[in-house]
């Protein structure tokens, strides 16, 4: 083989191992955290406290998390989100065991976009929370619709217990075989980037392919109590201990409420 063959065929190695990099498998589970439940396809709703010009943006992305049909879709997703009215104050934010609460707010000059709370027992999710701060959606920047998307998207996934596919705002989209970016991937322009694609439904199909068994189902006595402390969640110093890092900063806190149980909160923050 010539020289010149010889290097073409390198070059045309690393451009491709480039493109499969690029291209996302399903690994990209939050820990081991998932909603206990008996059987699939499980429901999960979302407790509605935004104010007009959100609620839409809450309806797609519980839309979005359900999809079973269509070309890079998955049969298979366990998820059946839906929309139903809120419990909560936009203030706190804070849910019922069993229930997720969602809301909206001017939550200040903090320098987070959203948060995404849950409340584990174990591997257990018991309830959960996401926050999305008007104070920088009001700002150009973050206001587009594509912004919108992509923020509720990814943290009603988080919720469902979906970790990042990609931190990095400034690399390419992670695309699937249908050409689609994902929610759950980073991207300083997420006009593309604001559903989930097929390696994320790939890998709910992952988390919740096993059964927790009725007993599962509901925390005891103790853990409910433990998760009935009156947490704060809006500010940076009530999320616990730093565990997970990206960009130079962390992204996911742990605050320890014993007995095994936990908050973790997942967290976007301003580019």
């Amino acid at each position: 083989m010539s020289r010149g063959i010889r290097l073409l065929s390198v070059v045309a190695a690393v451009l491709s191992t480039l493109l499969v990099v690029r291209s996302a498998s399903a690994t990209h589970a939050w820990g081991c955290y998932h909603w206990p439940r008996s059987a699939n396809p499980f429901s999960l709703t979302f407790g509605n406290n935004l104010t007009s010009n959100w609620s839409p943006y809450l309806t797609r992305a519980a839309y979005d998390w359900s999809l079973t049909s269509g070309a890079c879709n998955n049969s298979q997703n366990p998820v059946r989100a839906t929309v139903g009215p809120g419990g909560a104050n936009s203030k706190n934010c804070r849910p019922a065991t069993g229930h997720v609460e969602v809301c909206n707010g001017s939550y200040g000059n903090n320098g987070w976009l959203g948060i995404a709370s849950i409340w584990v027992s174990g591997c257990h999710i018991t309830k959960g929370s996401v926050k999305v701060n008007d104070y920088y959606f009001n700002m150009a920047q973050y206001s587009s619709a594509a912004w919108h998307s992509f923020v509720m998207d990814q943290e009603t996934g988080h919720i469902l217990g979906l970790d990042h596919q990609d931190t990095d705002f400034n690399n390419a989209d992670l695309l699937d075989a249908c050409g689609r970016g994902s929610c759950m991937d980073y991207s300083s322009d997420p006009t593309n980037n604001t559903t989930p694609n097929q390696h994320d439904y790939d890998e709910l199909v992952i988390i919740y392919g096993h059964s927790d068994g009725a007993a599962a189902i509901a925390p005891g006595a103790s853990a409910s109590a433990a998760q009935n402390v009156d947490e704060d969640t809006d500010n940076e110093s009530s999320w616990g201990r730093p565990v997970e890092f990206a960009n130079g900063r962390p992204d996911v806190y742990e605050r320890d409420l014993g007995g095994g149980n936990k908050l973790v909160t997942h967290v976007i923050w301003v580019q």
